[in-house]
């Protein structure tokens, strides 16, 4: 996967959060604690976009080439919701972890975007960097091997599931490392994060029609993150370098997730959370 040669802010990412917007006839959401930064997340091919918000600041975007690096440029009570499974399995049961099986049902027809996550072994089964195409598939085949030996029904890795392996990693590396992170990197996962944002219903039209952008179903979910705050000027920019439109309002709407974790409105699904071997969080945030 092609990394950016540094973080390229389009804006420069705030270091200080002011509440989420309160759509008309909504009850008045609690506070963003003072000083949190909020700030959603999701992969993209040059990294990780995230979008940002300070106290008393607008939104800000930018791509960053790790997760590392991003969490260096936030500060310590930077609060954040990222679209990537966190917490893996040992042993991957039919319908996923647990999260997945409990999500899907909430979103209709957008349900086939949540897809299950095989064991730990599975994703650490191939760590090298690929450099052939053909290398690429090899690990596959080694990953779904693996995985089919830690699951119950005996299945492999999906195509989809195993390109988001290395960035599944890179979170679980970190939160092994530094457990003070687990209270402040939350999973989520935007078809989700769109559900509840709408008042639980889930959106109608898809993001991507067969790999490609579908514009009525970006619109849709333009029009509901508008309704939340966001200026339309910001919704109808070109992403930073590396990333894509689709990329963008998912972070987008991990960052309103961001707001609901630390107002305290935000649900996980299971609730309480399960919790891998590491004592890591299992849960999708919403």
């Amino acid at each position: 996967m092609r990394q950016a040669e540094d973080a390229a802010p389009q804006d420069d990412a705030p270091k200080d959060v002011v509440p989420d917007h309160v759509v008309p006839g909504d009850v008045a959401p609690r506070v963003v604690p003072r000083g949190v930064v909020l700030v959603g997340v999701d992969g993209c091919k040059a990294g990780w976009i995230a979008v940002c918000r300070g106290p008393g600041a607008a939104p800000s975007t930018a791509v960053f080439p790790s997760f590392a690096a991003l969490l260096d440029r936030l500060p310590a009570a930077a609060m954040v919701a990222v679209d990537m499974p966190i917490g893996l399995p040992d042993f991957s049961q039919r319908g996923g972890r647990g999260p997945e099986a409990l999500v899907r049902p909430l979103l209709g027809a957008r349900q086939s975007s949540v897809f299950a996550i095989p064991s730990r072994a599975a994703l650490y089964a191939e760590i090298e960097a690929f450099t052939t195409v053909d290398a690429w598939y090899a690990a596959h085949r080694k990953a779904s091997e693996v995985a089919k030996t830690t699951s119950g029904p005996p299945r492999g890795v999906s195509i989809q599931a195993f390109g988001i392996f290395a960035k599944i990693r890179e979170i679980d590396s970190l939160l092994i490392a530094r457990p003070e992170l687990r209270s402040r990197v939350f999973e989520s996962h935007p078809e989700v994060a769109f559900c509840k944002l709408n008042g639980d219903r889930a959106m109608r039209l898809p993001k991507k029609i067969r790999g490609n952008i579908n514009p009525a179903g970006m619109a849709e979910r333009k029009a509901l993150l508008a309704r939340h705050g966001y200026g339309q000027d910001f919704l109808d920019q070109t992403p930073p370098r590396g990333a894509a439109a689709d990329d963008f309002l998912d972070a987008a709407a991990m960052m309103l997730i961001a707001g609901r974790i630390a107002r305290g409105e935000a649900m996980p699904f299971p609730d309480p959370p399960l919790a891998d071997r590491y004592g890591i969080p299992v849960a999708i945030w919403a």
